[in-house]
């Protein structure tokens, strides 16, 4: 006998009944896990302050872009004449530098600095830089607002090739080791300080050379500082403050040259679909292109939003705290962006391409080169294999020279990382610390090799609108800025002589 209508309204409201409670459960379990995830921001008292002349380290920093030591990958002597002047003028502009440490030149033109520590069974350390920039893209020279080797300073910048990447770094760390051996400092442990002159290009002949002249040694650092991820302010929505990402690891690369051979002939003749080498090699890249590698929100990523998840508010601090629900809902709207999405897969990018030299002859084979930036966790091997599906047994495959894994993990429970942690929360009160991935790659993925803790990490304040200035038009970084590098190295240096908290 079918229901009557009035019987089914107690069933509808135990129904509504159901959902209600379950939808509160839900709301309270989200509040309950939102709310017991305190800030992980540690609590560090301010560092003393400390006196430095910003305008003669900016005037340093200028003198030192004169020098154009852009590197090239092919001659290992282009424009060596410029970075042995560069060395001469470092040593003329920190005099007590070259007293008392130990310089070595390594393999003709990267430097390699020793700072003999006070106790023999300490762990050194290494601080890294580069001396190498990249060249100045052709016609935007009329672009830039001063000249670009002329180590202008105007409007209180610095401006110039190398005024970020990263002469900057390589000034300020010599000027803080400059003033601590002036106040009679000593460091417990031994410091390196390493400068390779071809970062932009491999680094195969500058920090690979002093990683393996330290291996010689016997040589084991505690941790690594090098160039990498910034201080930024406004780049992270919802974020208020302003947030250093330390570099814990950097994604690998690989670059793949692709040929594939097809009919040749004349173009009043083309041959049939799918035979043209053209044809193909369109829709094997389009594949490509169209079947990214899966990302997800995992190890290093997540991490990070972890860390930030806490410092947020409203909505945003919810969906970060909760991943396990909201974790496809935020990839969604990370993968819109092409900066966060590098920071969530194995990126694919689509190089160069080439074909044919006539317009009415059709090229018996085509070329291309894909880029991959490896996320920790992928491997070359898999990449390539990949490529392989999407293109087929037609396809040439090989991988270019210089290819690297993505480096490991390094951890941030580390003593170190907390040093690196404490020294940045004692000079930038409200800066939120978090790691981060580096997606671009720095000399230090070769010291992997002798420490278990690497760390990628530089106080440039970047904005937005400053993003485009890095290897691009306008280069420059504020004096007062610059004062900032030199007290976080001198700290950071003196730091290592305190007692841990």
């Amino acid at each position: 006998m079918p229901a009557q209508p009035g019987s089914t309204i107690p069933m509808i409201k135990r129904l509504v009944l159901v959902l209600l409670a379950l939808l509160l459960l839900l709301a309270a379990a989200l509040a309950v896990n939102t709310l017991r995830q305190p800030s992980r921001q540690v609590d560090v008292a301010a560092a003393p302050p400390l006196a430095i002349d910003t305008q003669a380290v900016a005037d340093k920093l200028a003198g030192a872009i004169r020098f154009r030591t852009v590197s090239s990958l092919e001659d290992a002597n282009q424009n060596a004449e410029q970075f042995r002047q560069l060395h001469a003028y470092l040593e003329q502009r920190f005099p007590l530098v070259h007293q008392k440490l130990k310089r070595e030149t390594v393999n003709g033109l990267s430097l390699l600095y020793t700072w003999q520590g006070s106790d023999p069974s300490a762990k050194p350390i290494a601080l890294m830089a580069h001396q190498d920039v990249v060249p100045i893209a052709p016609g935007t020279e009329a672009k830039w607002q001063a000249q670009p080797f002329a180590g202008e300073q105007k409007d209180g910048f610095v401006w110039g090739r190398g005024a970020w990447d990263d002469k900057a770094n390589l000034v300020s760390e010599l000027e803080a080791v400059e003033m601590l051996l002036a106040s009679g400092f000593q460091p417990r442990e031994t410091v390196y300080l390493a400068f390779g002159a071809d970062e932009e290009v491999s680094g195969l002949r500058g920090a690979a050379q002093i990683v393996k002249l330290l291996q010689e040694r016997q040589v084991r650092l505690d941790f690594v500082i090098d160039e990498g991820l910034l201080i930024t302010e406004g780049v992270m929505p919802g974020l208020k403050q302003p947030a250093a990402l330390v570099g814990i690891a950097e994604k690998g690369f690989l670059s793949v040259v692709m040929k594939v051979s097809g009919t040749p002939g004349h173009s009043s003749m083309p041959p049939l679909a799918g035979e043209s080498a053209i044809g193909m090699m369109s829709a094997a890249l389009r594949r490509l292109d169209d079947d990214q590698l899966p990302g997800t929100i995992r190890g290093v990523a997540r991490e990070m939003f972890e860390t930030i998840a806490p410092e947020l508010g409203g909505f945003q601090r919810v969906a970060l705290s909760n991943l396990w629900l909201f974790g496809p809902l935020v990839q969604r709207q990370l993968e819109k962006g092409a900066s966060t999405n590098a920071m969530l897969r194995t990126t694919t990018a689509l190089t160069i391409v080439n074909a044919g030299n006539k317009d009415n002859v059709i090229p018996g084979e085509a070329q291309a080169t894909v880029n991959f930036r490896l996320l920790p966790g992928d491997t070359r091997d898999a990449v390539m294999a990949h490529v392989r599906r999407d293109t087929g047994e037609r396809f040439d495959l090989s991988a270019l020279p210089g290819s690297a894994e993505a480096s490991p993990v390094s951890p941030t429970q580390s003593a170190s990382y907390q040093l690196i942690n404490r020294t940045v929360r004692s000079l930038f009160p409200g800066t939120i610390v978090a790691p981060g991935l580096m997606i671009g790659a720095t000399d230090s993925r070769y010291f992997a090799a002798i420490s278990d803790h690497v760390y990628r990490f530089s106080p440039v304040r970047a904005r937005p609108e400053d993003l485009p200035r890095f290897h691009g038009t306008n280069e420059r970084i504020s004096a007062a800025n610059l004062g900032e590098l030199v007290r976080f190295y001198h700290q950071l240096l003196r730091n290592l002589n305190a007692p841990a908290p």
